[in-house]
């Protein structure tokens, strides 16, 4: 699985894995799947046995739950700081859209 981040969300992941507790990484997983697309969160957590740990374009390891495959491989990562700080995730693989 393939996960990618851009380079405002790297600092701030880092920063979040900088108060982690021991064995936490960072947990990207689906929030509401609606079938064709998914809605997207991260946090910090344990692995698990139905993680893998993928090895991010930036060089930092996030959890996927392989269950899910279908609608996390391929994610991006992404911060912005405008028009309010905050995550964006989504897989350009799956329909995208915003609300």
């Amino acid at each position: 699985m393939k996960v990618k981040i851009n380079r405002h969300a790297v600092k701030v992941l880092n920063q979040m894995l900088e108060k982690a507790e021991e064995g936490e990484m960072i947990r990207v997983y689906i929030t509401e799947n609606h079938g064709n697309h998914a809605h997207y969160d991260l946090k910090l957590d344990q692995k698990t046995e139905h993680d893998e740990v993928v090895q991010s374009d930036k060089d930092i390891p996030i959890l996927l739950d392989t269950r899910d495959a279908d609608f996390l491989d391929g994610v991006w990562i992404q911060y912005f700081h405008v028009p309010q700080p905050g995550f964006t995730i989504y897989n350009p693989a799956k329909e995208h859209h915003h609300h």
